[in-house]
């Protein structure tokens, strides 16, 4: 190439090329580059993704407006989730807003202090937007995510704050503060998240909830987010849903066990109790864990990452390693704190600092908002104006919160203190859900007569179990025992090792006949897994003459899927699952009987006859 007669060097050439192309470039100005289809649809997607979740963000407001935060709905008649620190300070109720323009009285249903979560229900619609929950384990670091919420309590028209970025980080854990508001498992972001965003959603590009936003790391002095933020993650929030939804004050589990790594990179127990289930299963110090609720364990890190997700009393797989030989057992994880403690803690705990409501602008300073409709409250039901859209206040007056207080009239009935429990009212009603469920198989109250069980084992020795009022008798090949309702069940623990299986009938019978309400003490636990059966169960627990029963239903049938017997907490159930229902007399009676203790199988019964009398 020569320019004016000389050969011209590369880079006068490059120079050259760039200055046409500026030219070029020059003269196509004003003309718009079209934009591809594919960038225009996930454009698009993710507008309507934004939109779809900005209809499901709540904003919580605290006392008389000097804190608060956010959460979200998550079923369409108005539970939602928040973060234990946000919902503390405003007591057994408090008012939320909504992108509708509604101000919505809440109820608290249930409290989980250690994992910083916390279930509400608003009041008024049955129709409320809910965020469809994703799949938190799915989310992988690069995956776009955005968050949703109140930060700095800004949304004083109720119109949440929209941040977008990525997500930074899996599986982080973050130390608690003492032994609370421990975030295991978590997931990292650099969407924006500040004061005010805790108890918000996190979603996936998809608009899917995986995560409730709660800590984040802040420039010291402003407290402004300088790109880390956590959220819990929501499939620990799924195993917790249940026992949310009991309305108690829930503890996380611990194994009873502490690890370390070894100079090989092994997992080795270095420490265990005694009188811990892991240590009744066979664990011992210096075994080597390998997997543990379904996940490897490769670090100790990894380790406290999915013991964090667990609630206290669930029964997971446990994998671990001695002399090279593998065994897999399930564990009944222990509680991190005694009940009392975790009470304690919970009530005395200091909420994370949220930033007071701003002060509204004067009304001279609000042009056109005297002609606004002003947000509603106590529970009445959201309406739009004419046109078809709510039309929100741009600023919600600082007395429109209201202080903490007596809950109005048409909360009261809602709430029912009780000790042990964030809202009593809400145990009563899943206890009486499940029994109502389980009353469409059959009414047994009526029989108050005799019941007599006849059958084989598998080993084809013949079996009779006769359950009076004031009598049960067994009849194991040939061997006949009994026991005597009137004593302490806690003696009579027959036959021998079975762990119980008299006392445990003997108790199946009398919930059947009397209900929850006359059994004795029946509360409703929450859901837990089942070993080797699919989802998770309703569990009721009964106690009646100084021993526990936990009972467990299917989620999908209501039946009695089976029951444990829990003659004192450091030793084994006899634990009992039912199957073959069959009808008799116009009820559902199961027909075979597996029944456990500990890690041996005592008996799988198959019953021939049952008869069930009146009188």
């Amino acid at each position: 190439m020569r320019l004016f007669g000389c050969r011209a060097a590369p880079q006068v050439g490059v120079l050259f090329l760039g200055l046409v192309g500026l030219a070029v470039g020059a003269a196509r100005v004003g003309q718009a580059e079209p934009v591809s289809a594919a960038v225009l649809q996930a454009e698009q997607q993710r507008i309507a993704a934004v939109a779809r979740a900005v209809q499901t963000a709540v904003a919580v407001f605290a006392n008389d407006g000097q804190g608060g935060g956010s959460g979200v709905v998550i079923t369409p008649d108005g539970y939602a989730l928040s973060n234990f620190h946000v919902t503390k300070p405003a007591g057994d109720w408090m008012q939320c807003g909504m992108a509708d323009g509604q101000l919505y009285d809440a109820v608290l249903v249930g409290l989980d202090p250690t994992g910083d979560v916390a279930l509400i229900k608003l009041q008024g619609r049955e129709d409320f937007p809910s965020a469809e929950l994703g799949d938190s384990d799915a989310v992988r670091v690069g995956d776009w995510c955005f968050a949703v919420g109140n930060p700095f309590l800004l949304a004083t028209d109720f119109q949440p704050t929209v941040t977008y970025g990525l997500v930074s980080g899996v599986h982080r854990y973050q130390y608690p503060a003492g032994t609370l508001l421990e975030y295991a498992d978590c997931i990292q972001t650099d969407a924006s998240i500040n004061p005010g965003n805790s108890g918000g959603p996190l979603f996936n590009a998809a608009g899917q909830l995986i995560g409730i936003n709660g800590r984040g790391s802040f420039e010291k002095r402003g407290r402004v987010n300088v790109g880390v933020g956590y959220a819990i993650s929501i499939n620990q929030i799924k195993n917790f849903l249940g026992c949310l939804r009991s309305g108690r004050v829930v503890d996380h589990a611990t194994l009873g066990a502490t690890v370390s790594r070894d100079e090989d990179g092994r997992i080795l127990v270095t420490d265990i109790l005694e009188t811990s289930d892991a240590f009744r299963r066979g664990l011992r110090y210096g075994d080597e864990l390998l997997a543990f609720g379904g996940r490897a364990v490769t670090s100790v890190n990894g380790f406290k990452n999915v013991l964090g997700i667990f609630p206290k009393g669930w029964r997971v797989p446990l994998r671990y390693r001695r002399d090279g030989e593998r065994r897999d057992v399930f564990v009944r994880l222990m509680g991190v704190h005694g009940t009392e403690e975790l009470l304690r803690k919970a009530e005395g705990a200091l909420p994370v600092e949220e930033p007071p409501l701003p002060k509204p602008l004067p009304q001279d300073e609000q042009p056109g908002d005297a002609d606004k409709p002003k947000p509603k409250a106590h529970g009445e039901q959201g309406k739009s104006v004419p046109g078809g859209q709510p039309q929100p206040p741009r600023i919600v007056p600082r007395e429109k919160v209201r202080r903490q207080e007596p809950a109005p009239r048409h909360l009261e009935k809602l709430i029912v203190k009780r000790p042990g429990y964030a809202n009593y009212y809400f145990n009563e009603l899943n206890r009486n859900r499940v029994w109502r469920t389980l009353l469409a198989h059959g009414d047994f109250a009526p029989l108050a007569g005799t019941w007599t069980l006849a059958g084989t084992d598998s080993a084809g020795s013949r079996i009779e179990i006769v359950l009076a009022g004031d009598k049960v008798t067994g009849r194991f090949a040939a061997k006949q025992v009994d026991v005597d309702p009137a004593r302490d069940l806690d003696s009579q623990l027959a036959p021998e090792g079975s762990g119980g299986l008299l006392v445990a009938l003997h108790l199946w019978q009398r919930l059947l006949r009397l209900g929850p309400q006359q059994f004795g003490d029946v509360y409703y636990l929450g859901t837990v897994p089942v070993p080797d059966r699919a989802g998770l169960h309703d569990a009721l627990v009964a106690t009646h003459n100084v021993v526990e029963a936990r009972f467990l239903f299917d989620p999908a049938t209501g039946q009695l899927a089976g029951m444990e017997l829990f003659p004192d907490a450091q030793v084994d159930p006899c634990e009992i699952y039912f199957d073959e229902y069959r009808p008799v007399d116009g009820r559902q009676v199961p027909h075979a009987l597996l029944v456990r203790h500990g890690d041996t199988v005592f008996a799988r019964i198959r019953l021939e006859s049952v008869t069930l009398a009146a009188k």
